[in-house]
């Protein structure tokens, strides 16, 4: 046995069902196929009835005997149509939820729709074929109408947005997620006294209520009301309005007060550490350092100003001889390395010329000699026209 799809097979039903009528002789009555022009309304979740019924030309309203009626339902969505329900040769075929108001056989041929969606909605059509008792065809006809499942407004949600304190602005917002057609909102106060608010600070469309330079008067009960054509839902927020700053301002205040705390000690003690650290090298004596290098001037001898400059030539008396004849009883200095020094030869000027070098030996005395006493030769600094040391 060869099975067919319930597509193909509603197709072939209905190019026969439509068929009888085409190849019929014409018949004496004339049918008439009686559906409401305007576009039906139904709501989500309920039933509706799709009126229907035919009449034969010049004969009453009710069957006759041996009148037999072929009635099929379509349904016709976005994509295909498909049958919904059948009553051929006095057997009925249909869908879940969908049924005829009248047993058959009659003219009436009202279809009842049950529990009722949204994509339920859209065109459907009525055929139907009748044959007298004699199975001739008496006359057929089709005709379609329109139907629109109505949505209600699901519950809506509210919020409030803002800080709700003395001197703010503050937002009631009220949502429905889905009604067909589009709701409409209305804020209401209920507690303390009843308020009703209106455009500009109602937004009807968007469920927006905007409350500016809030008061302690204007705390209470605010309830949402989301309407369409078919329903009602409902929500409700309450506002408190504080006289003091909220508590997000509060705890702002003092995370910033304490990380200018924190901030601050961190400044003054990098500034101490810098200071510390800028001390320490000039203060620091190093034990492993070379002492400068003096020039050994001899004791006792020539006398250097604290400028650098030579101020008095002493010990080129020592090495002159006595004036006069010694005195009787006088002792005669004899030269030696602690109570002699060279003498402190005279600078000559240089006038901007190179200086020239001066013999380091006194006249009279020479070389051997002054070994033999002990002396010790020492360089003697030149100095320059303007008296400094070179």
């Amino acid at each position: 046995m060869i099975s067919l799809p319930g597509s193909l097979v509603t197709n072939l039903l209905q190019f026969l069902f439509l068929g009888l009528s085409a190849l019929a002789p014409p018949s004496r009555a004339e049918l008439q196929l009686h559906l409401p022009a305007n576009q039906l309304q139904a709501v989500e979740g309920g039933e509706v009835v799709l009126p229907a019924w035919y009449t034969l030309h010049a004969e009453v309203s009710s069957a006759q005997p041996g009148e037999v009626p072929f009635v099929m339902w379509f349904f016709k969505d976005k994509e295909k149509e498909d049958q919904v329900l059948s009553y051929i040769n006095g057997v009925t075929t249909s869908k879940p939820g969908v049924s005829l108001v009248y047993s058959m056989p009659s003219r009436n041929l009202s279809l009842r729709l049950e529990g009722l969606q949204e994509k339920d909605s859209g065109p459907y059509s009525c055929s139907v074929n009748v044959q007298d008792k004699k199975g001739n065809p008496s006359g057929h006809s089709i005709k379609t109408l329109e139907l629109n499942v109505l949505v209600p407004p699901a519950p809506p949600s509210c919020r409030l947005q803002g800080v709700p304190r003395v001197g703010a602005n503050v937002t009631l917002s009220c949502q429905s997620p889905r009604s067909k057609p589009a709701v409409q909102y209305q804020w209401d106060r209920q507690l303390p006294s009843f308020q009703t608010f209106f455009a500009p600070v109602l937004d009807v469309i968007r469920g927006s209520l905007s409350l500016t330079n809030l008061s302690s008067s204007m705390a209470g009960v605010y309830v949402c009301k989301a309407h369409n054509e078919v329903g009602t839902a409902q929500c409700n927020v309450t506002l408190e309005v504080s006289t003091g700053p909220g508590a997000a301002v509060v705890a702002g205040a003092v995370v910033g007060t304490l990380v200018g705390l924190g901030l601050l000690a961190g400044l003054v003690l990098l500034y101490h550490r810098r200071g510390k650290a800028l001390e320490e090298p000039a203060n620091d004596i190093k034990e492993d350092a070379i002492a400068p290098r003096t020039l050994p001037w001899p004791k006792s001898s020539d006398t250097i100003s604290k400028n650098g400059t030579l101020s008095s030539v002493t010990s080129a008396r020592a090495l002159r001889p006595p004036q006069g004849p010694p005195r009787p009883g006088a002792l005669t200095p004899t030269p030696s390395l602690s109570s002699q020094a060279l003498p402190s030869p005279r600078l000559p000027t240089t006038d901007g010329a190179n200086p020239q070098p001066i013999s380091p030996i006194p006249a009279g005395v020479s070389s051997s000699g002054l070994s033999r006493m002990g002396a010790v030769p020492v360089m003697v600094p030149a100095q320059s026209q303007a008296g400094s040391l070179v």
